[in-house]
């Protein structure tokens, strides 16, 4: 049973325009994408002995919506895409959408990553950021201490 809030026996204006447009009006701009109600994609962040790898999911995007820059020892990853459609229904009537999406995602590398030699692949909606270990990192620097 829904409750309305009546004045001298009239519903008030705002409680009508809030029963008939509802919320679902209101946020119907941001059901229309699959691409709208995400901000920012998931992240996995692997280690193995060799090199770290980052893995982004990020459907529907191409390669060229990337962009990836190294700034001292912080990693950014973003993303722009901009989209705009028309229809002409007649030649009074018009219609024209457009989208715009963006993230980014930044990550501080530790010292022992060879920053010259990241690479980065996209495939099937995954983008893959793949940071090699530099070489003295690699070596098992286990050293003997004799005790005097």
């Amino acid at each position: 049973m829904t409750l309305i809030k009546r004045e001298n026996f009239f519903p008030t204006w705002t409680n009508l325009f809030d029963d008939f447009l509802g919320k679902e009006m209101v946020e119907w701009p941001n059901r229309r994408s699959n691409f709208a109600n995400y901000s920012v994609p998931s992240v996995n962040v692997k280690e193995n002995e060799n090199n770290f790898e980052v893995e982004m999911a990020a459907p529907g995007l191409q390669k060229a919506d990337f962009k990836i820059d190294l700034n001292r020892n912080l990693l950014t990853i973003s993303s722009e895409k901009k989209e705009e459609t028309e229809v002409k229904e007649s030649n009074s009537y018009t219609r024209k959408e457009f989208s715009y999406q963006s993230f980014s995602r930044s990550f501080t590398l530790p010292e022992i990553v060879d920053s010259e030699a990241i690479s980065a692949k996209y495939d099937n909606g995954i983008l893959t950021v793949t940071i090699p270990k530099k070489e003295i990192a690699l070596r098992n620097n286990v050293k003997q201490i004799e005790i005097q």
